[in-house]
């Protein structure tokens, strides 16, 4: 594993332990890696509308979190400066979702993010979120 991987890996660690929205809503890290991150969240009976599908805000808070973990992958601080999501199918009650983060570009203290929510296992696309980031002079891993 490489050093920058090992970065990555411990930022998601540290992260995840102090994230309680990520841990009450049993998200999961699936793969991390320097400028990428993928999270699975099962659409739990809570979080359906009044349609019978997941709101929208949880597909929301899915892709947003692994925007955040990837982001962080390079143990700086990087907050969320801008989000835009177009929802393209509906997602329903029990349903496994995946988002996957990458990172398009660091330039500066911004980064550009893009994130598909599929469902598992059929890989529909559920989400295209698209994030901006901005780093903050904080590290994520305290000891380093």
């Amino acid at each position: 594993m490489s050093d920058a991987a090992e970065v990555a890996r411990r930022c998601a660690e540290t992260m995840y332990a102090r994230d309680r929205v990520a841990q009450d809503l049993a998200m999961r890290i699936a793969e991390v890696a320097p400028g990428r991150a993928r999270l699975r969240m099962t659409v739990g009976d809570t979080m359906v509308n009044g349609f019978g599908i997941a709101h929208g805000g949880y597909i929301f808070l899915l892709a947003d979190t692994a925007f955040a973990y990837a982001c962080n992958t390079h143990d700086a601080v990087t907050v969320a400066a801008a989000a835009d999501v177009v929802f393209v199918a509906p997602a329903r009650a029990g349903d496994l979702l995946e988002a996957t983060a990458e990172e398009r570009v660091r330039y500066g203290r911004s980064g550009v993010y893009d994130v598909t929510v599929r469902r598992v296992p059929d890989g529909e696309v559920i989400a295209e979120f698209r994030g901006g980031s901005r780093t903050r002079d904080e590290r994520v891993l305290n000891d380093a």
